[in-house]
């Protein structure tokens, strides 16, 4: 299947959030958020403006140590999920990823491109990248699978406020 990777570029924190919070707009129940990049690169960050985005008013915080928290009150619910500590892809699969894909909530989780074969097929992949100022971040962005690729142009629309020079490329 053809899809489209984004080179996209933000220059503070709350800008990744605003990008963040763009694509949330875009979350249908039951989607898939991997994210991936260096320890610092603005993973949280991204949770955090992606919440934001969805309606969903309480705190986010890093779910490092307790692995999964959830949030409600949004358009959907969010379940965001920290895989750097675990071991094992056995512990992903253990941990029911499956049937927290639910019909009414998104899931979002960091370090996903470390647990990439324990993960369903169809996902949003967002990679982070620090870029040459301090809080200047890259994003390398593609929709793998049908749901995200089919709003491959509601993407593009989405994210075009921060297209880094390159724009969309054709995969």
């Amino acid at each position: 299947m053809s899809w489209k990777a984004w080179r996209l570029t933000t220059t503070s924190a709350a800008e990744t959030g605003e990008l963040a919070a763009s694509l949330a707009g875009l979350a249908q129940p039951g989607d898939l958020v991997v994210l991936g990049g260096e320890m610092g690169a603005g993973k949280t960050a991204f949770a955090k403006g992606f919440a934001r985005g969805l309606g969903i008013t309480e705190a986010v915080t890093s779910p490092t140590f307790t692995i999964i928290r959830e949030y409600a009150g949004g358009r959907l619910a969010l379940h965001h999920l920290d895989v750097y500590r675990l071991d094992h892809l056995r512990e992903v699969v253990d941990l029911g990823l499956g049937e927290m894909l639910d019909e009414d909530a998104v899931m979002l989780v960091e370090w996903g491109d470390a647990v990439l074969p324990a993960l369903p097929d169809q996902y949003l992949d967002v990679r982070i990248a620090f870029g040459p100022g301090d809080d200047d971040r890259m994003f390398e962005m593609s929709g793998r699978g049908g749901a995200w690729s089919s709003r491959s142009r509601l993407l593009g629309e989405a994210v075009d406020p921060w297209v880094a020079g390159e724009g969309p490329l054709s995969c």
